[in-house]
C-alpha cells in the first residue's frame, strides 16, 4: 500500500535504535524525509547511514528529549533544512524501574519531564507548521501500561498515563478545529529491543521494532485521517482487556 507520505518531512525524536529507529525506517520506506534524534552520537550516525541507504533524504541531530530546549531546537532544524514539517514520532526512553512507593519527588519530575513533556513540546512546535499545511501527523510512541499497569514500573506508568490523558484531550482539540490534523498514541507491548533486555525481558515473547515502525507510519499516513485520539496498542494481546 503507497501511504501517500512521499516527500513529506517527518521527525522521529529517540530514533537511533529501537522502536524510534523501526519507525523513522518505515516511513522512509514509504518516501518521507526524515529528521532523527538520539543521545549516542555514533548508534545515531550508523542509523543515518541506514536510512539515507534507503534512498531516502535524512538530517540526524544530537539531542536529548530530557532537555526541555532540545523540541524546539530539532524542530527549527527541520523547518531550516526541509522547509516544511508534517509528521512527528515523538518518542523517549523509558525511565528506571521503581516501585510506586519508593518513589520520591525528583525521580517523578524527571520522567514526567522526558515521558509526558517532551512529547507536549514537540507537538506544541509542531502544530504551527502544520496548520500552515493544512495537514499533519502527530504519534507518541508510549506503553502498553496506559492500559495495564506494569508491576515496577511505576514511574513509567505514571508519566505514560498523563500523556495519553493530555493527548486524547488535544486530540479532540484538534478535531473541533478542522485542521486536518491528527495525534494518536501507539502502544508497544515488549520487543525486542535494548530496553527490554535491560529490563530481563528473557522469555518473553517479543515483537519486532521493524513491525512496530509499520503501525507507526500507517497512523502517520494519508490514509489515516479519520484515526483521532486513538491508542493503539502493539503487545501481542498482552494486555487482559479489549
Amino acid at each position: 500500500m503507497d501511504l501517500g507520505i512521499r516527500g513529506k518531512v517527518a521527525l522521529v525524536t529517540a530514533a537511533s535504535r529501537g522502536l524510534g529507529r523501526g519507525s523513522a525506517e518505515a516511513l522512509a520506506e514509504d518516501g518521507a524525509r526524515i529528521v532523527l534524534c538520539a543521545r549516542n552520537e555514533e548508534a545515531l550516525r550508523d542509523t543515518e547511514q541506514a536510512i539515507a541507504a534507503l534512498g531516502a533524504e535524512v538530517l540526524g541531530i544530537v539531542a536529548d528529549m530530557a532537555d526541555p530546549t532540545a523540541p524546539d531546537r530539532l524542530i527549527e532544524a527541520t523547518v531550516e533544512r526541509f522547509g516544511r514539517l508534517d509528521i512527528v514520532v515523538a518518542n523517549a526512553g523509558g525511565p528506571p524501574p521503581a516501585s510506586a512507593l519508593e518513589l520520591d519527588d525528583d525521580a517523578i519530575r524527571a520522567a514526567v519531564e522526558v515521558n509526558l513533556l517532551s512529547a507536549v513540546r514537540l507537538v506544541r512546535g509542531a502544530l504551527p507548521h502544520m496548520r500552515a499545511g493544512g495537514w499533519g501527523r502527530l504519534c507518541c510512541i508510549s506503553s502498553y501500561s496506559v492500559v495495564q499497569p506494569i508491576p515496577g514500573l511505576a514511574l513509567s506508568n505514571t508519566a505514560r498515563s498523563g500523556l495519553r490523558a493530555w493527548a486524547k484531550t488535544a486530540a479532540a482539540d484538534l478535531a473541533a478545529e478542522g485542521s486536518g490534523i491528527t495525534l494518536n498514541l501507539v502502544c508497544p507491548g515488549p520487543h525486542a529491543t535494548e530496553r527490554m533486555r535491560q529490563l530481563g525481558g528473557s522469555g518473553v515473547t517479543m515483537g519486532d521494532p521493524a513491525d512496530f515502525g509499520r503501525v507507526v507510519a500507517f497512523i502517520c499516513s494519508a490514509h489515516a485521517g479519520f484515526v483521532n485520539g486513538a491508542t493503539i496498542v502493539v503487545d501481542g494481546g498482552a494486555t487482559l482487556a479489549l
